[in-house]
């Protein structure tokens, strides 16, 4: 296969251009002292996908930047048919994660005058690294090296930077090749294909995506495209299924070298691609500028962490932020912010959750407090009229809410435990942002005020979990099902219907139905209300609210005198939801680790807290080798690998911990803090990755890989106990 000889001529002449002025700059070093090159590999990405659709949970770890909806992997050593080209890419199908290609874009590398592949797979000498914000692949054969680096330079463009090297003293003439193939794309049924097709265009290659709404599956749309764009025409060849794109030569003299910039672009719409095409000409132009971007903005983003004398938790910090990182999207479709899913690993996560963004924005305010303010509102930008902040918004809006739309991921149905105050404050103490506080203010006032409209049945200012009058089915075991959504602990032993839940309709002053609660008023959503009332003190004393300070003050007195008077068993020493009517502790259903939240908000008294302490820290209840399950081992329907009726989510673990501290318990938050760090699996060890939950008992990882809030968790638990 052959070019015509014009096209030859012309790609020749700009080639050797660009060989001659890059063989003259200096090249970035590996041996400079850039901090991401001290942590290699502290997530392993390496691997090849064998069908296009993965697994419910992604076989392969992902390395994504920037908000990109789309990712990378690196082939691993055994993988030699894959050598010069990065794996994937994985790109989301506005709401499903999908393979294109086992490798869309690999290089290979003729001696021009007998043709002759170099090939690859016989070299010995490969370095196939991930570092921070960086993929790398090198190759030392015996005439040349071949240096291969991807790294994100915009929300929706990886530029992979190709660099040969002439080892010897004389000029070294080659040919090289690019070639890509397209995996068969089916549905879950495998009835129907993705009719995905490639097509040349004047400067690389593009893969079209098809009009696609499978609903538990894809969404596609022929405005979609993902492209492959050299910074000068090529010619490619191309059956619709695979491609490839030849060079006759080039020619580079001795001791230097030959670079080659490609932009690989992910873009969903027109005016998309219309936008990124601006920046990719920019980007082809002016390479260099966007690797020292990237350079610096990981550069910024751990020396904003890595402050601490003791060293042994760094690769743990790291490998948090390369996972918060990697799960960052930017605005698509109905998302109008950048924010941090819970997993580009998981099937069902790529969308955003409320209370999983204000976790995650208190971690990443450390590092990057931009993408900690636009978290937070990307949830609040559907706040609805009466206040409630919804449970989940993704790319498409629910069709059940929303005529002609086409998802069913968007959740209406229920809220999330109130921790936006508290999301917003931390993010104000770390950025000194006070135009950030006025912006939020009355957004929070908004939903704080809204869970006791629709979610407070008796009106004595305690709230339940409840459901939406608009959620689906909602019959009583959908309502129930929806409170226990909405508590965050989705099937904890506390909300077991044969416990006697019931659902309670809530009226307003015109008879008319706005929501729904369950028959018991939960220790941990009131906790949480509390110390919304703080921090809403607290920021409206910033902003010279006084009156609206002083009446946080005296309700928070008010919800603080109720918890610690009807939601604590003196006989068991612990905290509990308790019974609607009665206003007594729910004892019978055991022990949960929402009994450690008024801790946490300083909720209990001082004897109070000393007995809660003496439960978290009992090796027979909640201070398991991994600590803080979800529910004591001394409850009768304690199972340690059951989603939140046994499983360690660090989120928990993390307030139970701060509790401690909060009530002067230092040295056993920070016992407990270590405990946590060090008996996790995977946490302290180099290419394994952050969980969902853990198994209390054994550490071992359960669920989704990848996860970002237990990411931030745990960089808080670093930060604040450990370094």
């Amino acid at each position: 296969m052959r070019l015509a000889i014009e096209i030859i001529v012309k790609l020749f002449a700009c080639l050797f251009i660009v060989s001659t002025m890059v063989g003259c700059s200096k090249k970035p070093s590996l041996e400079t002292k850039n901090i991401r090159y001290q942590f290699r590999d502290i997530v392993d990405v390496k691997g090849v996908p064998n069908k296009a659709v993965p697994d419910t949970n992604l076989e392969i770890n992902p390395f994504s930047d920037m908000g990109a909806w789309h990712a990378y992997h690196l082939p691993g050593i055994g993988d030699k048919e894959y050598y010069g080209g990065f794996i994937g890419p994985l790109y989301i199908a506005q709401e499903y994660g999908r393979w294109l290609s086992k490798s869309f874009n690999r290089i290979k590398i003729y001696n021009s005058k007998n043709v002759e592949e170099i090939r690859l797979a016989d070299c010995e000498d490969i370095d196939l690294s991930y570092y921070p914000g960086l993929l790398v692949q090198r190759y030392n054969m015996k005439d040349l090296t071949l240096n291969i680096e991807l790294r994100f330079v915009t929300n929706r463009t990886a530029l992979v930077t190709t660099r040969i090297q002439n080892k010897t003293n004389k000029d070294l003439n080659l040919k090289l090749s690019w070639d890509g193939e397209l995996l068969e794309h089916s549905s879950l049924n495998d009835s129907k294909a993705l009719d995905i097709k490639l097509e040349a265009c004047k400067n690389g290659v593009k893969a079209k995506f098809p009009n696609v709404n499978w609903t538990w599956d894809a969404f596609t749309s022929n405005e979609m495209e993902y492209e492959v764009i050299y910074p000068f025409e090529v010619d490619v060849e191309t059956d619709g299924r695979k491609y490839i794109i030849e060079i006759d030569e080039i020619s580079i003299k001795p001791e230097k070298e030959y670079t080659i910039n490609t932009a690989n672009t992910y873009t969903f719409t027109v005016n998309e691609k219309d936008r990124e095409s601006e920046k990719i000409a920019n980007i082809l132009k002016n390479p260099l500028e966007y690797i020292k971007d990237n350079e610096l903005r990981w550069e910024k983003y751990l020396k904003n962490t890595l402050k601490g004398e003791n060293r042994d938790y760094d690769k743990l910090i790291v490998k948090t932020m390369e996972t918060l990182i990697t799960n960052w999207r930017s605005p698509a479709g109905a998302i109008k912010r950048d924010g941090i899913t819970p997993s580009i690993s998981y099937k069902w996560f790529s969308g955003m959750w409320a209370w999983d963004s204000w976790k995650q924005a208190v971690a990443v305010t450390s590092f990057a407090p931009e993408l900690a303010k636009d978290n937070i509102r990307a949830i609040f930008d559907y706040q609805r009229d009466d206040g409630m902040v919804i449970d989940a918004i993704f790319y498409n809006k629910n069709e059940y809410n929303y005529p002609g739309e086409k998802g069913r991921n968007w959740n209406e149905r229920n809220s999330k435990p109130p921790l936006a105050a508290w999301a917003v404050w931390e993010v104000y103490e770390s950025s000194g942002d006070k135009s950030f506080l006025e912006e939020m203010y009355p957004k929070l006032v908004n939903y704080h005020n809204w869970w006791y409209i629709a979610r407070d049945n008796d009106k004595n200012g305690i709230a339940e979990y409840g459901g939406s009058v608009d959620a689906l089915n909602n019959t009583e075991e959908e309502i129930i099902r929806a409170a226990a959504w909405e508590s965050g602990m989705d099937n904890a032993v506390r909300f077991d219907m044969d416990y006697g839940v019931r659902v309670l309709e809530n009226i307003n002053e015109d008879g008319e139905l706005i929501g729904y609660s369950i028959n018991q008023e939960s220790v941990d959503l009131n906790s949480y209300l509390y110390a919304e009332k703080r921090y809403l003190e607290r920021i409206a004393e910033v902003l010279n609210k006084a009156s609206d300070a002083n009446k946080y003050k005296k309700e928070a007195e008010y919800v603080k005198n109720f918890i610690q008077r009807n939601m604590f068993d003196e006989e068991t020493g612990f905290f509990y939801d308790v019974d609607i009517d009665t206003k007594k502790p729910l004892v019978n259903r055991g022990k949960g680790i929402e009994g450690a939240i008024p801790l946490w908000a300083e909720a209990a008294s001082k004897k109070q807290a000393e007995m809660v302490k003496n439960i978290l820290v009992d090796e027979t209840k909640f201070n398991t080798k991994v600590p803080f399950p979800t529910a004591s081992k001394d409850n009768e329907r304690y199972e340690p690998e059951r989603y939140w009726r046994g499983p360690v989510w660090l989120d928990q673990a993390y307030f139970a911990v701060k509790g401690l501290k909060n009530n002067g318990y230092e040295d056993e938050a920070k016992e407990l803090a270590k405990k946590i760090v060090e008996n996790i699996q995977g946490g302290m060890v180099d290419g394994e990755v952050i969980r969902e939950n853990y198994n209390p008992e054994n550490g071992e990882g359960l669920h989704c890989t990848n996860f970002s809030w237990s990411a931030g968790m745990l960089l808080l638990l670093c930060m604040e106990y450990l370094i």
